[in-house]
C-alpha cells in the first residue's frame, strides 16, 4: 500500500508522500521540514488518544514509505487550536487533523467556533473507536444500571457524578443517559480525567462515565465497578456488563471516535488515495495491537461512513446541550 514519489508527483501533490511515509515524530510545533513533508495536526498533548493513534498508524506508514512528516501537537480551546490551523491550511493533502469525539461536542458547546465543522473539513477515514462505561466505586449501593436508576430517582440531585470537565464528551454523554432515564444527578467537573478516576476511585464521588480501558486496572483490583456500556455491543473486556441499550435505554449509545480529515476542497483524488491507504494500514497486526492497548478498535472504510459518522455526532448533541443548559467555559 505504497504511495510512491513518482504517484504524488503525477498529481502534483508530492506533499502527501510524507503521509504515507508515517511520522518522523517532531516535537509539538516544530516546523515542517521542507516540501514532501506533511503535518499531521493532533488537537491534544502527546500521549494522549489521538496522539497515539496517530504515532501508531504513522510509524506504520514511516516503516512502509521512508518519507518524513511530523505529528504537530496543538492542544488548547478543547481541540479547537488545532482544528482552525486545519481549517485554515491549504487543501493540499499537506495538513491533515486526527479529529476526535470533542470535535463534534464543541460544536454544540461552543457556539463560535473560528471554523464549521461540516463546511471546513474532508472527511479522509474513520480511524478507530473505543467504548465508554458508566463506573461507579466498588462500595457503592447498587450493581446494576436499573438499581442506579432507581436509587438516583429517590435521591434527585443526591448522587453526584464526575467529568473531565465541562462540555467534555463523558460530561455530554452522562447528561444524555439523565434525560433518557429521567434523573437528576449532580455533576462535579474536573480538570482532566486523571484526577477524576482518582476521587471515583477513592469514593470521594459516586459515578463517572470514562473509557473502559483506561479503568480496567481499578475494575481488576476491585475499586471500581462498571454497570453498563455506551457501544452497541458488550465489551470483550467485561462481557459479563450489559450495554445501556440491553438496559432499556435505546438511544444511550455513545463510542469514542477518531477520524482523518482535511481542509475543505482537497482534490478528492487526494482523499482516495488516503483513504485506500490509511485502510490497509489499519489492518496491519502491530498497528491493531498498538491500539488494543489504548483501548482503541480500528474502523476503516470510506469517506463517505466518516462524513455520516460527523453528521451524526454534529446533529446529536447540541439538543442535549440545551436540555442540559450547557455553556462554554
Amino acid at each position: 500500500m505504497a504511495i510512491g514519489l513518482s504517484f504524488l508527483r503525477s498529481l502534483r501533490l508530492a506533499p502527501i508522500a510524507a503521509l504515507a511515509a508515517g511520522m518522523a515524530f517532531a516535537p509539538a510545533g516544530a516546523a515542517l521540514a521542507a516540501q514532501n513533508t506533511i503535518s499531521i495536526v493532533v488537537a491534544t498533548t502527546p500521549g494522549t488518544g489521538p496522539d497515539i493513534l496517530a504515532r501508531s498508524v504513522g510509524q506504520q506508514l514511516m516503516a512502509r514509505f521512508g518519507t518524513a512528516a511530523v505529528v504537530d501537537n496543538r492542544p488548547g480551546a478543547s481541540g479547537n487550536i488545532g482544528a482552525d490551523h486545519v481549517a485554515r491550511s491549504r487543501p493540499d493533502g499537506a495538513t491533515l487533523l486526527v479529529a476526535a469525539t470533542t470535535f463534534a461536542t464543541n460544536a454544540a458547546v461552543n457556539r463560535t467556533l473560528p471554523y464549521d465543522p461540516i463546511k471546513d473539513f474532508e472527511p479522509v477515514a474513520l480511524l478507530g473507536s473505543g467504548t465508554l462505561g458508566l463506573a461507579v466505586p466498588a462500595a457503592f449501593p447498587a450493581d446494576t444500571l436499573k438499581a442506579f436508576v432507581a436509587k438516583a430517582r429517590a435521591e434527585p440531585g443526591g448522587i453526584n457524578y464526575a467529568s473531565p470537565g465541562n462540555g467534555t464528551p463523558q460530561h455530554l454523554a452522562m447528561e444524555l443517559f439523565k434525560q433518557e432515564a429521567g434523573i437528576d444527578l449532580f455533576h462535579v467537573p474536573f480538570k482532566g480525567a486523571g484526577g477524576a478516576v482518582n476521587d471515583l476511585a477513592g469514593g470521594h464521588v459516586s459515578a463517572m462515565i470514562v473509557p473502559l480501558h483506561t479503568i480496567q486496572p481499578l475494575v481488576n483490583a476491585g475499586k471500581l465497578k462498571v454497570l453498563a456500556v455506551m457501544s452497541a455491543q458488550r465489551a470483550p473486556s467485561l462481557p459479563q456488563v450489559p450495554t445501556f441499550r440491553e438496559s432499556g435505554y435505546e438511544k444511550v449509545q455513545v463510542d469514542v471516535w477518531y477520524g482523518l480529515l482535511a481542509p475543505k476542497a482537497t482534490p478528492q483524488a487526494t482523499i482516495a488515495k488516503l483513504n485506500k491507504e490509511v485502510n490497509e494500514v489499519l489492518k496491519d497486526d502491530d498497528v491493531v495491537a498498538s491500539l488494543a492497548k489504548q483501548g482503541i478498535r480500528p474502523e476503516g472504510g470510506s469517506p463517505a461512513r466518516m462524513a455520516d459518522v460527523l453528521a451524526l455526532e454534529i446533529k446529536r448533541w447540541p439538543p442535549v446541550v440545551r436540555a442540559a443548559n450547557i455553556t462554554a467555559d
